[in-house]
């Protein structure tokens, strides 16, 4: 499992700013990103999400920009990285659970099973950042009396005017008293991080197509087909501030690079799906385990990985990758 938080902290209402510029200088709309809070994330860099509106009941249009380059989920070979529409719908899901659904900022928000299938063609890059829309739509809302408890969301998404993608994310909601019964001792935030292992050498990043060690977060072992999780809590991307387990997109990520590495040739992934069963904690090894079948006859290739800790599953996901165009 892996779940979504912020320290509460305090969010500041936005004003409307009147344009002091003679009438024929000022702009028709006023374009930023949505309050970081409202993201889980500190660093407004890595903010993608821009602004939110309501269709009808359980429905919503949610939109986002990806810059030209980004220091981790950046172009390769003209491409943008599958893993930035990973993240964009990680943020619209907890957008919307706290302006669409009132959840409180300090709620954690936890997976349980996340899917996308895009369109390969639809991540070329431009000459501009690339402006995204997702049609949110929710379905088996629970609720206990007002409070959301967990909801399924499927996403339509379009990227510069062309179908990208579909997504779906399961999720549910705790209250912080909740989740520190589930989580015990491992709620407190301090001394998870003060009792996580030693990060262990990467695998040769052009292994699992990055350029920089610090990016690769497997680490080899005696078998080809069997890596030890790299849990680096410095990295400033998938450990964008404090957690108290191994976030859910260093665990996808681990999943698309053992695909990749598995993988002859640089491998595109066009569906992913990965169910999450437990939380990876920092204090002991986990091991991600990859099983490639052959290419079919249009040259994909399907590949499960495993993420395992204490010898039990953490993560199970279903990649189909094909050879980038």
């Amino acid at each position: 499992m892996a779940s979504a938080t912020l320290m509460p902290g305090t969010l500041h209402r936005h004003a409307d700013f009147a344009c002091r510029s003679t009438p024929g200088n000022r702009p028709s709309e006023l374009t930023t990103t949505v309050p970081r809070e409202y993201v889980h994330r500190t660093a407004v860099s890595e903010v993608f999400l821009t602004n939110w509106r309501r269709d009808g009941v359980g429905c919503w249009t949610v939109s986002a920009q990806w810059p030209r380059a980004h220091s981790f989920y950046g172009p390769v070979n003209g491409l943008h990285d599958p893993m930035l529409v990973i993240e964009t719908v990680r943020q619209a899901g907890i957008l919307l659970s706290h302006v669409a659904h009132d959840v409180p900022l300090d709620h954690p928000i936890i997976w349980q099973r996340v899917r996308c299938d895009l369109s390969p063609q639809a991540l070329r890059t431009a000459e501009t950042p690339a402006e995204v829309t997702l049609h949110v739509t929710d379905h088996e809302v629970v609720r206990r009396g007002k409070r959301l408890i967990g909801a399924r969301q499927e996403f339509r998404i379009r990227c510069d005017g062309a179908d990208l993608a579909t997504a779906m994310l399961d999720f549910s909601c705790h209250s912080p008293a909740v989740y520190r019964r589930l989580r015990g001792e491992y709620s407190d935030l301090a001394l998870a991080n003060a009792r996580k292992l030693p990060v262990p050498e990467a695998v040769a990043p052009q292994v699992v197509a990055r350029d920089r060690p610090r990016d690769v977060v497997l680490s080899p072992t005696n078998r080809p087909d069997h890596w030890q999780l790299r849990v680096d809590t410095s990295h400033p991307v998938l450990f964008d501030h404090p957690v108290d387990h191994a976030p859910g997109m260093l665990m996808v990520e681990a999943a698309r690079q053992a695909a990749q590495a598995a993988t002859p040739g640089f491998a595109l992934p066009i569906t992913l799906e990965c169910v999450f069963e437990r939380y990876a904690e920092m204090d002991a090894p986990s091991w991600v385990r990859a099983r490639t079948s052959p290419r079919d006859h249009d040259g994909r290739r399907q590949v499960e990985v495993v993420i395992e800790q204490h010898a039990r599953q953490v993560l199970s996901a279903q990649i189909t990758s094909v050879p980038a165009p």
